[in-house]
This record gives structure tokens, C-alpha cells and sequence, in this order.
């Protein structure tokens, strides 16, 4: 086990599971929500991520690292239960967000800073959580620059984190990418930030991305939607993920490369 786990895990919390190294939340939305408020690193790991993770020490550590990790992927927990015997919830990205910006905490004036991948999304996001009641400003939105491989480090951004110092700071960018900055930010705010990587979670509440039914997001179908409205950049995507069947065989809950 990582060292970072064996302090960290509890064995008498019967809320939490490892997977694949990764100490994840089982219990409610609500739960998560509560939790996430309380500050750290708050990650949504996808099927695709867990695969990265696996490949890309730097999204390892950072899942690692996490102070809340969501059970987000449906296929891990379908794999969990055939591996295990053992149904977790999952709670998905979607409602975990939705549920966040109903708190008074989120929505008040400066309170949060939103980490957007581009122009276009900053203003579309803002004109919907303004509409929908929480107090954003271009000024709350940093536009993040296209970021490559391996660790992350954005000065800029952690400047603007350190003088405006907000209570959240939500990632509405990429998986990977993501988990990597709220990593850097985690290490080096000087502070303890509520750190909430949401990634495309927003989108689809403003319409940015394809409208996913609460049934479909429940029966784990979102993946399916997502390829329907962009197969040539999603297709490849979850076809990828499906070496996450593999690594769940090998693994299950050690942490990929580890010895022990």
C-alpha cells in the first residue's frame, strides 16, 4: 500500500474502499457533498483516468493524494462487484456537482474560483450559474492554458489561488489534467482549499455537452451518449477504458506497480 494510504486509511470506516490504490468514498451524494466542503482534494476519477493512472505516475499520485475520492466509474464498480461480490453506490460527477452549487458556500460572491478550459466556456458556464442563482464574475473564471504531460505546475494560477485565496476552486477541465493541477494546487496554496475536480460535469448542465437523462447517468449509461453525439473523440476514449477490466483483475485493490 502507499504510504500516504496507510496514514490515511481508517479500518473501521466501513464508508471507504481501495481500488486500484485509491481510497474511495461509498456512501451518499449528500455525504460526499458535506465532506467536499470541508476543503482538500476532491476527485471524480473516470474509467479513463484510472487507465491513465496506471500508465502516468503523476495522475497516480495525485488520486492518491486525494483527501476525497468519488465512485464515479461505472465500470469499476460493475467490475468490483463481479470481482468482489460487493455492490458500492456510485455517485456520479453530475450529482455531485449539482448538489455542491445548491451551497450557500459556493454560491456567494468570491467564494469560488472556476478553472475553465477555454473563452468560450467561461462565458457560457458564468451566464448559466448566474442565472441559476451563484454569484460569478469573468474575474471568478481562469482560463487554463493547454497543459501536456507529467506533473503539472501553473505559477499563474496559483498566484490569483493565493491572493484571492476562495474557499472552492472547481476544475472544469479534462480528466488527468485535472487531478494533476488540484495535486499542484494542494501542495502549494499555502491554504486548505476545497479542491473539487468536476472536469466536464458543468457542461452538461449548461449545454456544452450532450444532455444526459438521470436514468441514463444512474444505469451508467452516460458513456454511451457522450459517443453518440462525438465517436471520433469519445469512441477512442472508452475503447481505451476497457483496460481497466485488466488492471481490476490484477490489482483490484493494490495500487498498479506497487509491490506489496
Amino acid at each position: 500500500m502507499h504510504p500516504a494510504q496507510l496514514r490515511r486509511m481508517d479500518p473501521e470506516d466501513k464508508r471507504y474502499r481501495q481500488i486500484l490504490g485509491v481510497r474511495f468514498f461509498t456512501g451518499s451524494v449528500a455525504e460526499a457533498v458535506a465532506l467536499g466542503l470541508r476543503g482538500g482534494l476532491v476527485v471524480v476519477p473516470s474509467a479513463p483516468v484510472l487507465v491513465n493512472a496506471a500508465e502516468e505516475p503523476a495522475t497516480q499520485a495525485a488520486l492518491v493524494a486525494s483527501d476525497l475520492a468519488i465512485t464515479d466509474s461505472g465500470l469499476m464498480i460493475l467490475l468490483w462487484l463481479a470481482l468482489k461480490w460487493e455492490r458500492i453506490p456510485r455517485v456520479s460527477g453530475l450529482a455531485y456537482l449539482k448538489l455542491l452549487l445548491r451551497e450557500p458556500s459556493v454560491r456567494a460572491p468570491g467564494a469560488t474560483l472556476w478553472v475553465m478550459p477555454g473563452e468560450e466556456s467561461a462565458r457560457r458556464n458564468s451566464e448559466w450559474l448566474r442565472a441559476n442563482g451563484c454569484a460569478v464574475e469573468r474575474e471568478d473564471c481562469y482560463v487554463a492554458p493547454a497543459y501536456g504531460g507529467g506533473a503539472l505546475d501553473d505559477p499563474a494560477l496559483l498566484a490569483e489561488v493565493q491572493r484571492r485565496r476562495p474557499a472552492h476552486i472547481i476544475m472544469a477541465i479534462g480528466g488527468g489534467a485535472q487531478e494533476r493541477l488540484g495535486h499542484y494546487l494542494q501542495q502549494n496554496a499555502g491554504y486548505r482549499p476545497a479542491i473539487h475536480c468536476t472536469g466536464a460535469a458543468i457542461g452538461f448542465l449548461t449545454g456544452e455537452q450532450v444532455n444526459i437523462p438521470v436514468w441514463a447517468d444512474r444505469f451508467f449509461l452516460g458513456w454511451l451518449f457522450r459517443c453518440l453525439q462525438s465517436p471520433s473523440r469519445f469512441i477512442p476514449r472508452y475503447v481505451k477504458a476497457i483496460k481497466l477490466i485488466f488492471l481490476m483483475l490484477r490489482w483490484r485493490a493494490s495500487l498498479p506497480g506497487s509491490t506489496s
